[in-house]
């Protein structure tokens, strides 16, 4: 019980400490077993139906830092002073089609589904996207499905980077269509497989934030019994 206890506290700490941290102390970098340990959040983090249709695009290069920093207004100081700024990639349409060639691999290879199963949970997929939650309807459906799962990695991802200390930040403050294009000048994108879902800085924060406000749990919970 006494241990149990500690580690609800250790969480709620962990959740009271992270905020969206706006500038980082530039000095202090994230060691590597720490940053593992964060991107291996990500890789664990579950999504719908287990597709995994997401790529971690970690930039450390200063060059490629500023193209982006002048079309994000939203990570004007996180940019030039986070330890490690990543890119979160949704995987497009051409990927996550219950009948494309990643979906296959995915459940084959990696999943390692019977081929027989595979042929008729294939049928599952299909009525899942058509019908279920009207996936298919366009493009941007699809790859709006594939960055919610994306965002359960970034929670993860930074969860667990409050836990051990280090700051973060989500962003959702950029130009899409100017950086889907850096990415796509730097060979990210797989040739139109992938496409930009969020971006998030991760470092150790150079002032304290103010105290974290949020609604009362009244507001936002509604038990039905």
């Amino acid at each position: 019980m006494e241990q149990s206890k500690m580690k609800r506290e250790e969480i709620l700490h962990a959740l009271t400490f992270r905020h969206a941290t706006k500038e980082f102390d530039p000095s202090k970098k994230i060691s590597k077993e720490d940053f593992d340990l964060i991107l291996e959040a990500g890789r664990l983090s579950p999504s719908s139906v287990g597709y995994e249709p997401w790529k971690f695009v970690v930039v450390q290069n200063q060059e490629l830092r500023e193209k982006l920093r002048e079309v994000s207004w939203g990570a004007q100081g996180q940019l030039p002073t986070a330890s490690h700024f990543v890119i979160i990639l949704a995987r497009t349409i051409k990927d996550t089609k219950y009948n494309s060639d990643y979906v296959k691999h995915q459940m084959l290879n990696v999943k390692k589904f019977p081929p027989e199963l595979f042929d008729k949970i294939k049928e599952r997929y299909k009525s899942f996207q058509e019908e279920d939650l009207h996936l298919l309807e366009n493009e941007r459906t699809m790859l709006d499905w594939a960055g919610k799962q994306t965002y359960i990695a970034l929670a993860n991802m930074m969860t667990v980077a409050a836990l051990i200390g280090i700051d973060s930040c989500p962003i959702e403050g950029f130009q899409l269509d100017k950086v889907q294009e850096i990415l796509k000048e730097e060979n990210l994108i797989e040739d139109g497989h992938l496409a930009v879902s969020v971006m998030v800085a991760f470092g150790y924060r150079s002032k304290e934030p103010r105290p974290k406000t949020r609604k009362d749990m009244n507001e936002i919970v509604q038990w039905i019994e």
